[in-house]
């Protein structure tokens, strides 16, 4: 009996190995089969609205944030014009410049982003807006457009693969375990009457977010803004490779679309000391953009990185970078002139 037990041993492990090899087969088949039909479910449902589903869906996405909402906004045909950039002009309102110049403009803003987003998302919108073309793009200017990294790298993630020029990156990006729970998100925004949908227009106005932390009258965060801050970008000899990048993708878009180029305001102690390191840092990189708007016809640059009576009060600031809504009216109001000063 014993001797059988023993004999039979070497005989059973070929087959063991056999039916090992036949569960990880079917494992593996299992798996690229629920991949492949979890990617063209996806693909189908668009869970963004990026227009490249072949179905016809519902227009715009459920609220979320700006990163994953800007592919439906930037293709959205109804908005000739749009703000581009993070914080920094977040406050700018499509409406009002709308208002004020005629065109339909929507706000591309996402927070804490910098100019390989921007640009990024830039190239969305042009893509989108050949026919008619694109009407007037406005761009925050901020001091992360003065790298002189090429590289010009970003500090938040980002969804690069939505707004991707290529299929292949856009697949690769669908296929994320998050996109299991947007999914059924998708599908109730689809499906359902009352399902809310994002503001078109993207505009988000931050300044109750502030005042809920206390930026308004908190002392201890008041006094933050007497302290002096250094903001223009630590890069006096260039080169400037935004600026750069940003020519080159204009490049592309149609003659008639105005570009105008704003450094947004900063309060007075975040305004570059005269003589100062930093002062020739901020210089250095109006220049550059400022003969961008020189080389490129139907361009200009608003320029509220200068001195001015109201960015010493600390009313209309939040911190030193994030002002309040009258001073938008004001930029708004400037935007406004140089887009009618341009036809």
């Amino acid at each position: 009996m014993s001797s059988s037990t023993f004999s039979s041993e070497p005989a059973a492990a070929p087959a063991q190995a056999a039916r090992w090899t036949s569960f990880i087969a079917t494992l593996l088949v299992a798996a690229a089969l629920f991949s492949v039909a979890f990617l063209a479910v996806a693909f189908l449902l668009d869970p963004y609205d990026s227009g490249r589903s072949p179905l016809k869906l519902k227009e715009g996405v459920r609220p979320q944030g700006p990163r994953t909402a800007l592919a439906s906004r930037g293709r959205d045909p109804q908005f000739t014009g749009a703000i581009f950039g993070n914080s920094h002009i977040q406050i700018v309102s499509p409406d009002e410049l709308r208002m004020r110049t005629g065109i339909p403009f929507v706000s591309l803003i996402a927070p804490a982003t910098t100019p390989k987003e921007v640009l990024a998302t830039v190239d969305w919108f042009l893509r989108h807006h050949r026919a008619p073309a694109a009407k007037a793009l406005v761009i925050g200017i901020d001091n992360y457009w003065c790298t002189a990294n090429p590289a010009l790298p970003n500090e938040k993630p980002f969804p690069f693969w939505l707004l991707s020029r290529g299929l292949p990156d856009y697949l690769g990006g669908l296929m994320r375990f998050d996109l299991l729970e947007e999914l059924s998100r998708r599908i109730t925004y689809l499906t359902s009457r009352k399902a809310e949908r994002a503001p078109p227009d993207g505009y988000w106005d931050y300044e109750a977010n502030y005042r809920a932390l206390g930026y308004d009258t908190n002392p201890e965060i008041r006094v933050r803004l007497e302290k002096r801050q250094e903001t223009g970008g630590n890069n006096t000899d260039g080169p400037f490779p935004a600026a750069a990048a940003l020519e080159k993708l204009m490049s592309t878009a149609p003659a008639e679309t105005a570009l105008i180029l704003v450094r947004p305001p900063a309060y007075a102690t975040a305004l570059p000391q005269p003589s100062s390191r930093d002062a020739a840092a901020d210089a250095a990189c109006r220049t550059a953009f400022a003969d961008l708007a020189a080389r490129r016809p139907r361009t200009a640059l608003v320029d509220w990185r200068a001195d001015r009576p109201e960015l010493h009060d600390p009313n209309l600031f939040f911190d030193h970078t994030h002002y309040r809504q009258p001073i938008a009216r004001l930029v708004e109001a400037e935007i406004a002139r140089a887009i009618q000063a341009l036809n």
